[in-house]
């Protein structure tokens, strides 16, 4: 048993160093006989416990961050995620989540393993996930670490931060920065799964065929028409789910690939990314 007094100072200088709980911190110094170093350890190992603890909880609720460089050449998007909505909008959190983000701005991670890898005031990423873990009593983690690089990227963050879209157009012209957002929000609303028709994958364009063969044989249509009617079908696909080929929402009279032509001859989209929280 520790006979080491423990002043309300103490108390308070360890809750501005951790963030923990007054009583914890009380109950750290005294497991530590007075030592900072020690107790702050005693907080972390106790964090830690409490990780291990809440491995097979859900944690679905978060926010999602998207920035970009200064340069607008690279753009990063992250969700931090948590067990519940309250957490979510705790203005605390959402500053966690944002030094986050601007670590992987700064130091440019390639992958999530090297940005939890990363140090932020001392500590790794991943030991203030734990720590962050052992302080508010819910499972916290990074799920999702995308980047995207080009010429002109913009990021847009949709829906309280429930929602991060990255997208890099060919050229930084004239007018980029509004149609970047315009093509962004159309990311969002319209989820599509590539850039134009060559980006679909070979497993998606089968799977849509088939899909459409047997809707055409369950209508009773004849056998010689099935390839025929199943190309169209692809073909409204292409329409509906490649990002060049989809109707502008702001303007239905156009397709993205017309708008950003519009905007600035041969302007286009080079890479986009969308990450939906607990998605």
């Amino acid at each position: 048993m520790s006979t080491v007094q423990i002043s309300a100072s103490d108390v308070n200088k360890l809750r501005q160093q951790t963030g923990a709980g007054m009583m914890d911190c009380k109950k750290a110094l005294t497991e530590a006989n007075g030592d900072f170093e020690a107790a702050i350890d005693y907080l972390r190992k106790k964090g830690a416990k409490v990780a291990a603890s809440r491995q097979d909880r859900d944690s679905n609720e978060g926010v999602v961050i998207a920035k970009t460089t200064a340069d607008a050449k690279t753009g990063i998007v992250v969700e931090v995620n948590c067990e519940t909505d309250f957490v979510a909008k705790n203005a605390d959190f959402i500053s966690f989540a944002n030094s986050i983000a601007d670590l992987a701005i700064e130091k440019n991670p390639a992958t999530t393993e090297e940005l939890l890898a990363l140090e932020l005031n001392g500590s790794k990423i991943s030991d203030l996930l734990l720590d962050q873990t052992g302080k508010i009593g819910e499972k916290i983690g990074v799920s999702k670490f995308e980047k995207v690089s080009g010429e002109k990227v913009i990021a847009y963050i949709h829906g309280n931060y429930r929602l991060g879209v990255l997208v890099a157009l060919s050229a930084d012209a004239a007018g980029a920065d509004e149609a970047g957002k315009d093509v962004s929000m159309q990311i969002a609303a319209m989820n599509p799964v590539a850039i134009d028709k060559g980006d679909v994958d070979s497993k998606t364009i089968e799977r849509e065929l088939e899909i459409a063969k047997e809707q055409i044989r369950a209508e009773g249509k004849p056998e010689e028409m099935v390839e025929k009617i199943a190309a169209g079908k692809l073909n409204k696909f292409y329409k509906e789910s490649t990002l060049l080929n989809q109707e502008f929402v702001k303007d239905s009279s156009k397709s993205i690939a017309q708008f950003l032509d519009s905007v600035s001859k041969r302007l286009t989209v080079t890479a986009f990314k969308r990450v939906q929280l607990g998605a």
